[in-house]
């Protein structure tokens, strides 16, 4: 993640991330890159049917034509899918909080999710998803003894 679209009125306009920890490479499933690769071909055509009147903006997400996409629309198109896949409603946001919390409750080191989140500190991570940390709580609990007193997890 190295630049981000910002609006300003009507206006679009190309950006830092807010912080220097913003600036920053992700690791990716490999599903993940396999549907990145089929997109990026998509816009490869794309580019081909616009000839000279496309604009290459080096977005991963751009209108066909290259431009920016405008924030409103990936909101909007994200409600449309929801609603068409029979999702209950919830905030294109959320998924970053999900992400975040699946990767907590799945022993994700508190380190990791916050790099991954762009975060400036574990704290901000730790402060944000604290809800998450009881029951992890519990199970480190139940590892600690089992690793001391040489149990396999069963009762």
């Amino acid at each position: 993640i190295r630049r981000q679209i910002l609006q300003n009125g009507k206006i679009l306009m190309d950006g830092q991330p807010k912080t220097r920890s913003g600036s920053r490479s992700l690791s990716l499933d490999d599903h993940t890159v396999a549907v990145l690769r089929r997109h990026r071909a998509r816009q490869a055509t794309e580019r081909l049917a616009w000839g000279s009147a496309y604009q290459d903006t080096d977005l991963v997400f751009a209108r066909e034509d290259g431009l920016p996409l405008r924030p409103e629309y990936i909101g909007t198109l994200f409600n449309r899918l929801q609603k068409k896949v029979g999702m209950k409603h919830i905030r294109l946001h959320d998924l970053r909080h999900s992400h975040a919390t699946l990767m907590l409750t799945q022993g994700i080191s508190a380190k990791v999710v916050s790099e991954r989140l762009g975060h400036s500190s574990i704290s901000i991570t730790l402060d944000t998803y604290s809800h998450v940390l009881p029951s992890m709580g519990e199970a480190a609990a139940q590892q600690s003894a089992d690793a001391v007193f040489g149990r396999s997890g069963k009762a």
